[in-house]
This record gives C-alpha cells, structure tokens and sequence, in this order.
C-alpha cells in the first residue's frame, strides 16, 4: 500500500479511551509526545509517545513524586497535577504544571523519556491554574493561566504575566487579558494555550465547564491585548459533550490537528483528536458548521500514514516479567520503597499497609489503572500472606464510591470477600470460607460501568459468579480506576503485617488483549 493510500485509513474517535485528563502535546521532529494531567496520583504526568497521533504508547511519569512530597504522603483527592503544558525550547521538552493549593511548577528534560529534572516552584499562590508558557521572537517568555474560583476566590479569566526564559522567576506585573465576565454568555473560562503565529499571539481555551462547554480562540496583535474571539469547537448535535481543552498541534506535512477532552463521567476524560484549518486567518476545528464554527468529528482520514498495526492505545496488561513497576501503574499518594516488590520473576509483592479506617480511598498504597471507556475485563491471581487477623488484599473498582473482591484473614481461616464503600466504613456483600489462600480474581465492566466479580481456585475450573452488580463510580475529577491492594490492621507489628502476592494482571478491551 502506498502512503497515499495510507493516509486515507480512517481513524476513529477517541483516540484514548480512558481517563488522560486535560491533554497538552508537541510534535518535535517526527515524534508526538502528549502529557496529561494526574492530580493526586504517583508517579504523576504521564509521558505518551506517537508517530502519527493516533497510537500512543504510555513511556514514562516525568514526577516520580507529587510536590510538595510530604504533603502528598496522604491521598488528597482532586488535588495535586491539574491541566499541564508540555514545550520543547532550547534543547529541552519543559512542562509546567499548576498544583491549585500551591503553585506553579517547572521542570525540564532533554528527553522526554527521563529522566526528568526535580520540579521547582515558578509562581507560588493558590488557584493559580492551567499554565502555558510562550518564547517569543525576541527572546523574551510569559506565562498565561487561569485561576480557580474555589481556592483565589476569582475564576473565569485568564492572566498574562512575564518571566524569565529560564521560567525561574517572574519579572514583571501580571495583567488579566480576557475577563470572561465581559463575555456574553461565557462562565468557567480556563484551560488556556499560548501561542504566536504570523504575528498574531493565540490563546485556545474552552470555557463553559467540562461536561458542556466549548472551545475558543483567541487572538491579538499585542500578547497584553486586547483579544477578539471565536468560538471554534462545540457540541451542536454530536454526542460529544464538551468538547474541552487540549492542544493544537502540526504534522510533517503541515496539516493542523486539535486534540481535545470529553468527560465520560465514570470513564473519565477521553482524547479526540480533530482536523484544524485555517479560514479567513481564524482556527476551524472539526466538521465546519456556519461562522467559523466546528463540531467533533467521529471518524478522518489519519493526520500521517499509519505506524503498526490498527489504532492502538497504551498496554494495559502486565505479566511482572521486568523489575520494578511499569508505567501504566499509579498509587494514590506518593509511595514509600517498602509498598511493592516487583523483581522481574512474573509477581508483584504489595506489603499490607496498616488501615487507620475500613475505606480504600484513605489508603496511598492502591496500585491502579484507568477505567478503559469500552467493556473490559481485569483478571489477576492473588496470594494472601501473614496470620494476622484483618489482613486482606483484592482487586478493586475505585472512585468516590468503590467495590472489592479478594481475602481475609480471619480468626479461623481465609475468606472469600465482596465488599463496598458505605459511608467511611465497608458493607459486606458476600463472604464464604475460602477454598485456599489462593484464588483468581476477575472483574468485569460493561459500557456503562456496571461492575461484576467472580473468583475460582484455579484455571481448572469455573468461575464463581457473584450476582451482585454494583455500578462505577468516579473519582474526584477523574474517572474511576481498576486497583490492587493489601492492608492489615493497626498495630501489627510490620514483620508479621503480610501482604499479598499477585500473579499477570490480564486485560481485554472489547473482546481483545489490552
């Protein structure tokens, strides 16, 4: 086949299908790389890789930590990374990120796949959200970004201010250069990019909140202002709500693409990608609708020809056959080296950590994965380890809300367990003796995030199907997420606290292998 004949492979949307919130990309020679935000989870900003902004690979988290690292010792849900940039200036990819309690963070890379440098604070403050940096011609570099109505008090504007190139200080007054107040119609103006093309400075930022706005363009002669705007992207009749911030990107060739969010709710914040053109000197996106306008489209012919094979979104499964823990793994706090032990031999140690309270989402130590936003099924084996009574491990479906299934050691033995988050303690939906200490766990999702589990002894025989259904929930400001565990009672002396030992994590999308 021809690259002509390539190139006109249709892609369809969303190209991720699974929770990568707020997605910031690049394209640096013939390499795309996306970063998206990770809130309260570590290792946080996950690094992906594409040769044609369809197939992505997960390659690495550029923070092996959440600053401030001990205050982030602790799950603080909804905090931590929001809405990222990702730049590539003078040798170096750079990313900087806004913690809305804290700041806003640098921190560079010669290679985007690490390591990265130690992230540094630019602008302390809070509700200081959504930054984007801008080189300009002469040399001379801002910073836009938003603010966060819950921690400044102020929301629906965006702020330039100047820094130094080496975005380490700030070194003149910052300037609000577009009240969405003003705006007829506009509310939650946030998410900005910054740009500067054929002399004209560009800010992209949606507005009119995550699950029902839009997005807009901005322009000036002068990157103060004053700016004219467009809105470019919307839902009109699609069933892509939305459609929400993102990145406007070029390829090889010099087609322009956009690529964009839609909050699934329990699925979290999917990736689209879209044709951009330019009419009349102002950005279309999508399918053009009247006045500039565009609308999502489902399927397009590929930006580049295809690389590998079909459209592929980053592995999900793990056979533990390499030390230490992929990428596409995450805890809910920063972690402490004793949590897991993964030595390459096709096992993952979790020690069990003591639970201060009956409820998962206080615990840092919940190894996860996204929710994908197709049916899936999760499937591990799991050895419970130590006698201590409360010591348990599982795999849990985990949001606001969560549900588990796996063992406890009780006074008399191991049992089999199902059980969810009712009010900080757990209700029991099922508990039986165990057959052993060893079991194969299964979870399975369907399309709208009805969950069920099921266990048996081993692969010799059939499954024990638990009737109860319980529905996803998601998380705060992210979808739900697919975990493994072990806890132990307080006061457990670390030597005797156990833990568990979990076998290949298998996943299928749809039918197929993940």
């Amino acid at each position: 086949m021809t690259d002509e004949r390539q190139a006109m492979v249709l892609y369809s949307n969303p190209v991720l299908d699974a929770d990568w919130p707020d997605p910031d990309a690049i394209r640096v020679g013939d390499d795309f790389w996306m970063i998206a935000s990770s809130f309260n989870r570590a290792p946080g900003l996950p690094v992906l890789h594409s040769r044609d902004l369809v197939s992505w690979t997960h390659v690495t988290n550029a923070l092996p930590a959440v600053p401030p690292v001990a205050h982030y010792a602790l799950p603080r849900h909804g905090s931590g990374v929001w809405a990222p940039s990702l730049r590539h200036h003078d040798g170096l990819f750079v990313i900087v990120f806004p913690d809305p309690d804290h700041g806003i963070y640098v921190l560079t890379a010669p290679d985007p796949r690490g390591p990265w440098s130690e992230p540094w604070c630019l602008l302390p403050g809070r509700g200081l959200i959504d930054p984007c940096p801008l080189w300009d011609d002469d040399g001379r570099a801002y910073l836009v970004h938003g603010w966060a109505g819950s921690r400044a008090g102020i929301k629906n504007r965006l702020t330039v201010v100047e820094v130094d190139p080496g975005l380490r200080q700030v070194v003149g007054d910052p300037r609000t250069v577009v009240d969405g107040d003003e705006l007829p119609g506009f509310r939650t103006l946030e998410g900005p990019k910054l740009y500067k093309r054929d002399g004209w400075y560009w800010i992209f930022a949606p507005a009119g909140g995550v699950a029902t706005g839009w997005q807009t363009a901005f322009r000036s002669r002068s990157v103060w202002g004053p700016y004219d705007h467009r809105v470019v992207l919307e839902q009109d009749s699609t069933a892509v709500n939305g459609p929400h911030q993102g990145a406007w990107v070029d390829a090889p060739d010099g087609s322009d693409w956009f690529l964009h969010f839609q909050d699934r709710g329990v699925f979290g914040r999917v990736v689209h990608l879209q044709p951009m053109r330019w009419v009349d000197g102002w950005p279309q996106i999508g399918e053009p609708l009247g006045q500039g306008r565009g609308r999502p489209v489902l399927e397009h012919p590929r930006p580049v020809p295809a690389v590998g094979d079909g459209q592929q979104e980053p592995v999900r499964s793990d056979d533990f056959t390499s030390a230490g823990t992929a990428a596409r793994w995450h805890w809910q706090a920063n972690p402490l080296p004793g949590w897991s032990e993964a030595t390459g031999d096709g096992t993952l140690r979790l020690r069990a950590q003591a639970a201060t309270r009956d409820d998962l989402r206080e615990q840092g130590a919940v190894l996860c994965q996204q929710l994908p936003g197709r049916p899936s099924t999760w499937a591990t084996r799991v050895r419970l380890q130590g006698d201590a009574p409360g010591t348990r491990c599982g795999m849990v479906l985990l949001g606001r809300e969560y549900a588990w299934l796996g063992l406890v050691r009780t006074p008399t033995g191991v049992d089999v367990a199902l059980r969810r988050s009712g009010g900080g303690t757990e209700d029991t939906l099922a508990q039986l003796p165990a057959p052993a200490d060893t079991l194969d766990l299964r979870l399975t999702v369907d399309d709208e995030g009805s969950a069920t589990f099921a266990w048996r002894t081993d692969d010799t025989r059939p499954w024990h199907d638990l009737p109860t259904a319980w529905a996803a929930v998601e998380g705060r400001w992210i979808g739900a997420e697919v975990g493994l565990f072990a806890t132990g009672m307080p006061g457990t002396p670390l030597d005797e606290r156990g833990g568990a030992v979990f076998g290949p994590v298998r996943v299928t999308v749809a039918g197929k292998e993940a």
